[in-house]
């Protein structure tokens, strides 16, 4: 796919992995929608795209929310008249052991509230974004390619119950999705990252993300510009399919 001129919709665009994503794909020439829940930092962000030349434009929208994706996705129609590419990025941490011990005695488990939101934003989330993408494209006749962001939780990940089972769900829908929609040229991919140098990341307990890079032969975080090379590389070459990108270092 060549990116200029292609309209992209981001979500989780205002910060981190979505907006170097965001960034990538402007810095090639393409038009974006940029999607996020908060305002604030989505306003914010707009006004850094000023030296580009691209149509961006910014939206407000709960990923989990069924009533407000199906809007975000006529919206965005609307303004561009076209959706090339999405990249599913929008998500949330709330980690947490299963069932917490302090002296053999039970002290906490996760919560049900932190199970499920993390499982609306990352995984439903994930759902709807594509499902609405997919649909737009279709009607219009276009070839497009959708990245779904994955992570290494997708292993089973200490502490991340709910967040590992998102992210292993976002690779079951990816294969999924590769298989359905290929007949419609629309290809189907994800990004599993390891530890990104992130504000989602900066906010993890000391102690486990210093472990957690302890294990990577490279010794240090990812940057969110490698993964938005790694984005671009996955719209640009047309014949990558139904894949998982691992890049994470090397702790296979």
């Amino acid at each position: 796919m060549d990116i200029h001129n292609k309209v992209f919709v981001v979500t989780g665009a205002a910060r981190g992995l979505g907006a170097a994503i965001s960034k990538g794909l402007a810095s090639k020439g393409a038009n974006l929608a940029l999607v996020d829940q908060n305002k604030e930092l989505l306003d914010k962000s707009l006004k850094s795209y000023k030296n580009h030349k691209s149509e961006i434009k910014a939206y407000q929208a709960n990923v989990s929310v069924e009533e407000d994706v199906i809007k975000l996705f006529d919206k965005i129609i609307n303004d561009f008249g076209q959706i090339d590419g999405l990249v599913n990025n929008a998500g949330i941490l709330k980690d947490g052991l299963l069932i917490k011990t302090k002296d053999k005695k039970i002290i906490s488990k996760m919560s049900l509230h932190d199970w499920q939101s993390v499982i609306d934003v990352n995984l439903t989330g994930v759902f709807l974004c594509g499902r609405e993408a997919a649909e737009k494209m279709i009607e219009l006749g276009l070839e497009g390619c959708i990245i779904n962001m994955s992570s290494i939780s997708k292993k089973g990940n200490f502490g991340q119950s709910n967040y590992s089972a998102a992210k292993a769900g976002v690779v079951a829908l990816t294969s999924v999705w590769a298989k359905e929609l290929a007949r419609y040229n629309i290809r189907v991919n994800a990004i599993a990252p390891g530890f990104v140098n992130t504000e989602m990341v900066a906010n993890m307990n000391p102690e486990v993300l210093k472990k957690g890079i302890e294990k990577v032969p490279l010794k240090r975080l990812c940057t969110p510009d490698e993964i938005a090379h790694t984005a671009i590389y996955i719209f640009e070459n047309e014949y990558l399919d139904g894949s998982v990108i691992e890049i994470d270092g090397g702790p296979r």
